[in-house]
């Protein structure tokens, strides 16, 4: 099970790492003009850099914490900000109608706290 969850974790750094810094480098026109950042026109551009910073941060707690031994107990930690994000971004989506995002944002959500579980459970560092 370690193994699972070692590699989910994985896998979610990746894909936040990526979603972050798309949140962070590209504009906020940009973002809107991409089939699944719409909602972006909804919020102001400190707030989209904000929620790029988080999920970047949050991205390294999945991993960085425990690889190196230092504070591995934030790695849950990570993992809840990250299910209370795909939450709200769920939400957001949803008011919007956009379905295949609420999709993505529940199986995220899901994957999150799987890794929440794990690690604050039954796999703890």
């Amino acid at each position: 099970m370690n193994v699972v969850l070692w590699a989910v974790a994985v896998l979610l750094a990746l894909v936040f790492l990526g979603a972050g810094a798309a949140k962070l480098a590209q504009s906020k026109e940009k973002l809107v003009a991409s089939p699944s950042m719409g909602w972006a026109e909804d919020f102001p551009p400190v707030m989209i850099r904000a929620i790029g910073l988080l999920e970047i941060l949050a991205a390294l707690g999945l991993i960085l914490p425990a690889a190196v031994d230092i504070a591995p107990d934030l790695v849950p930690l990570a993992a809840s900000g990250l299910a209370l994000t795909m939450f709200g971004a769920a939400i957001t989506h949803s008011r919007r109608g956009e379905l295949q995002s609420v999709v993505v944002n529940v199986i995220l959500l899901a994957l999150t706290v799987f890794v929440a579980w794990g690690r604050f459970g039954p796999h703890a560092f």
